[in-house]
């Protein structure tokens, strides 16, 4: 018999150890792991914790390799041809999630999701006679590697699909409906599309029905990409799954409407925000992922450096006033809102603000939901903040002039007040207020600044390459500003296994910031257009967006192309 004990792992204490030393998993969530397990004989502890959404993948097989002291296979790794014999079923292998890397005349190299089930190794040396050595691996690239070898190449999404009834169903069955979306195929598929976006670190997902299929497109770092999507014959059961989720009324298909969903996926707790518009061929849905453990409220890490960090630390630390943050929809300017009040939150000051929605909880401030059915406005919420005694007021964003004659006179009576505009640039902030109506004396003695932004993504720290620009392209981008003497080198996006072969991985903002003075306050009253007040503020010495984001791509944090692209100046 052979010896098996230099392979068999520790015991179950380490690996939750591990799990709980990390920060991957709670005391409360171990106990509710275990006290499922004892209800069920199917189950280990890593594959509960991962089934039950208490833990991802990684960070299971992360704690496995230590406490075990095994490597983890690398997704490349796994062979197109399985080197096992056909003594050993597909049944067994896919059951205990165990896939074979190689086979000589005397070991066998296995990847398995859980070594420490001692029956796998035990009942594969009984078969073959052979000395097993393990690894870990991912229960869902086994899977898949499992399916490329045996079956015909199919992905997760074509094998739920594969399960799927595909009579046809009519829309105004309710209640065919409601039982085709509470079946395992529906379920799986939806929960697939929402796995994929959490494992890419998407940001929305945007699932749009048309006439000869259903497309399922992700925002990752800002650029839409097409991921599997099921079948058009599904359309109706997926979109009834996703509303029934979001608490939607499955009937109601004439109208827009608007739900949350609350999941535990993947170890991370997730607020999803969801949006039904109806369309020629069913309604669009669109679910925003709000992932807070992922959220970095912190300027640095944002981007926020140099000068235009300088300037806005500068205003934040007045005691009142107004100031703005304006962008497109997407642009961050809610995540620097609360690095913002994350900043000023201490316990010698109030905080409240009014949003809509709350995307973040944030302890210690007191946050208001706007409820327009109930007729809780923005304007009716702000007047009864400001009976409530706070030192700084967030408004998640000025529409109307009710709303910014209120902030005025907050700011007025020794507010601070922080909020949003969208607007293309920083000077853009000061005519949108005068548009909606609001006197310019009451704008200069309140705006203390206003910081413009957009989203640039990341370059790949992994794959990045450098490269010399040619003289055309420093000479059109005045690049020799940011170089003095030195040479100028950029970089470029490659892509690889690490950034899934895109060659960025995450995002950063470049910023440009409005200080008010006297002279801007000059031109304000004398109500002159964005670009002359945009031109006087560069002359000033104010960064623009473009400029900060060169400087961005020289240091190698961005490419010049991902500048260009957000903004619109040369």
């Amino acid at each position: 018999m052979i010896n098996l004990e230099k392979q068999r792992p520790q015991p179950y204490h380490v690996f939750t150890e591990q799990l709980l030393h990390q920060g991957k998993l709670s005391e409360s969530d171990l106990h509710k792991a275990k006290r499922v397990q004892q209800t069920t004989d199917n189950d280990t502890l890593p594959h509960l914790l991962v089934k039950l959404g208490l833990c991802s993948e990684h960070d299971v097989a992360n704690a496995l390799t230590i406490s075990c002291q095994l490597p983890l296979v690398d997704k490349a790794a796994y062979p197109d041809e399985s080197p096992l014999s056909d003594s050993i079923s597909l049944r067994f292998l896919k059951q205990y999630h165990l896939i074979g890397l190689s086979e000589n005349s005397e070991e066998i190299v296995i990847a398995v999701s859980d070594p420490e089930e001692r029956f796998i190794t035990d009942s594969l040396t009984l078969a073959t006679n052979k000395k097993i050595i393990a690894k870990i691996g991912l229960p869902s690239e086994i899977n898949a590697a499992l399916e490329k070898q045996y079956g015909e190449g199919k992905s997760q999404m074509d094998l739920a699909v594969s399960d799927l009834d595909d009579s046809e169903v009519a829309e105004d069955d309710l209640e065919h409906l409601k039982d085709l979306a509470s079946e395992a195929p529906v379920i799986k598929m939806v929960n697939l599309i929402m796995q994929k976006a959490i494992e890419t670190g998407a940001s929305d997902i945007h699932i749009e029905p048309f006439e000869q299929r259903l497309i399922v497109r992700l925002r990752m770092d800002g650029v839409l990409q097409n991921i599997d999507a099921p079948p058009v014959s599904s359309i109706a059961a997926v979109i009834s799954r996703i509303k029934i989720m979001a608490k939607l009324n499955i009937a109601e298909r004439r109208l827009p409407q608007d739900g949350r969903i609350k999941l535990q996926m993947l170890g991370k707790e997730l607020d999803l925000r969801v949006s039904t518009v109806p369309t020629m061929y069913g309604e669009s849905i669109v679910i925003r992922l709000l992932d807070q453990e992922n959220t970095v409220l912190d300027f640095k890490s944002l981007g926020f450096t140099g000068k235009p960090l300088e300037n806005f630390t500068d205003i934040l630390n007045q005691p009142h006033g107004i100031i703005l943050i304006t962008g497109p929809t997407g642009s961050g300017k809610s995540t620097s809102l609360y690095a913002a009040l994350s900043q000023l939150n201490t316990s010698s000051r109030k905080i409240i603000t009014v949003e809509d929605p709350v995307e973040y909880q944030l302890e210690g401030i007191n946050q208001i939901q706007v409820k327009p059915q109930i007729d809780l406005t923005f304007a009716k919420a702000l007047r009864s903040i400001v009976r409530q005694d706070p030192d700084v007021i967030m408004i998640g964003e000025m529409r109307d002039l009710e709303t910014a004659k209120i902030a005025v006179q907050s700011a007025l009576t020794g507010h601070l007040v922080l909020s949003t505009l969208h607007t293309n640039n920083a000077a853009g902030g000061v005519t949108r207020l005068l548009d909606m109506g609001l006197e310019e004396y009451l704008l200069t003695s309140t705006v203390n600044g206003i910081l413009a932004q957009r989203l640039v993504r990341k370059l790949c720290e992994h794959c990045k390459q450098a490269y010399q620009p040619n003289a055309e392209i420093i000479e059109s981008m005045r690049l020799k500003r940011f170089s003095g003497n030195s040479d100028i080198t950029l970089y470029k996006a490659t892509g690889c296994e690490q950034c899934g072969g895109i060659g960025y991985q995450g995002r950063l903002a470049i910023l440009e910031f409005l200080p008010m003075n006297d002279a801007i306050r000059r031109l304000i009253m004398a109500r002159k257009e964005a670009g002359e007040i945009h031109k006087l503020a560069v002359k000033q010495g104010m960064l623009t967006m473009a400029d900060d984001g060169f400087m961005k791509a020289l240091k190698g944090h961005t490419t010049l192309e991902e500048v260009m692209r957000v903004t619109t100046e040369s």
